[in-house]
């Protein structure tokens, strides 16, 4: 094989790795710990992806009181995976309470580390910026 083959080759696999690591972004540059927020809804969607799950709720904003469909982060399927969860651990209609921090643009998006259920049971999202977020905030907190 040529050399400027070989290079060809290089440039487009370097090109395809930067695309998916531009493509995860930073907790913070997209959420804020000064915002917490308490949603309680009805699960609509969710989304078994990767680099994070998401869950699609229908919850009342807490500032405003207006229902709205939220997006809320959650940890890569892998990292649910090993907590338990599977794709079909939260039905359409599922009822959760999300403890998480809103995001900085103000759209109806979240990231949560961990839901709980009506009952009182929690579930971990395996999200650990988000769960190192909160500890952060329960410290600061007790201080």
């Amino acid at each position: 094989m040529k050399k400027w083959q070989i290079g060809a080759i290089g440039a487009a696999l370097m090109t395809s790795i930067a695309g998916t690591a531009y493509a995860h972004h930073s907790f913070a540059a997209e959420f804020d710990t000064n915002q917490p927020i308490k949603l309680t809804g009805t699960v609509v969607k969710f989304e078994w992806v990767n680099p994070h799950s998401w869950i699609h709720i229908m919850a009342p904003d807490p500032k405003t009181g207006k229902t709205a469909e939220w997006r809320v982060e959650g940890g890569a399927p892998s990292a649910l995976l090993r907590r338990g969860w599977n794709r079909n651990s939260l039905p359409e209609g599922t009822k959760i309470i999300v403890q998480a921090f809103r995001s900085r643009d103000g759209d109806t998006r979240a990231s949560a580390a961990e839901i709980s259920f009506p009952d009182g049971r929690e579930l971990s999202l395996g999200n650990p910026t988000t769960e190192a977020a909160i500890a952060a905030a329960k410290r600061a907190g007790a201080n």
